[in-house]
């Protein structure tokens, strides 16, 4: 019997979300990053996951770069923005950016090749 595997992880760590109450504080949150998505989990227990898929993600903006952090927001089809920030060497903007580009790309080609079906099959046989 062949077990059914999840989604493969390409980074899995520790990001900071700010909070959308009012006084905005940023909250350690465990994340994992697949192909399709983002997941936010609080602590280390896994529990209350939030994903993020990458079929609801507009883009993400990297807002500013200090000594220490790295600002970021990722931005929702819906226009929600949700901040980020990560130690300046983790690399987690340029991992999610390259992940969302690979996502969007693969969506397109998928896209174009059933409209290409599509107008194939429309075609008038001459």
């Amino acid at each position: 019997m062949k077990m059914q595997q999840g989604p493969e992880v390409i980074m899995e760590g520790e990001l900071e979300k700010r909070s959308d109450n009012l006084l905005q504080f940023w909250r350690k949150k465990l994340c994992v990053l697949t192909k399709e998505s983002l997941s936010l989990f609080d602590g280390q227990r896994r529990s209350r996951c939030k994903e993020l898929k990458f079929q609801s993600i507009k883009k993400l903006d990297c807002v500013e770069r200090t000594d220490k952090y790295i600002y970021f927001t990722i931005v929702t089809t819906d226009n929600k923005e949700i901040d980020f920030r990560c130690p300046d060497q983790s690399a987690w903007n340029t991992a999610i950016t390259m992940a969302l580009i690979d996502f969007q790309n693969k969506t397109a080609i998928q896209n174009f090749r059933s409209r290409q079906g599509i107008e194939h099959q429309l075609a008038p046989c001459v």
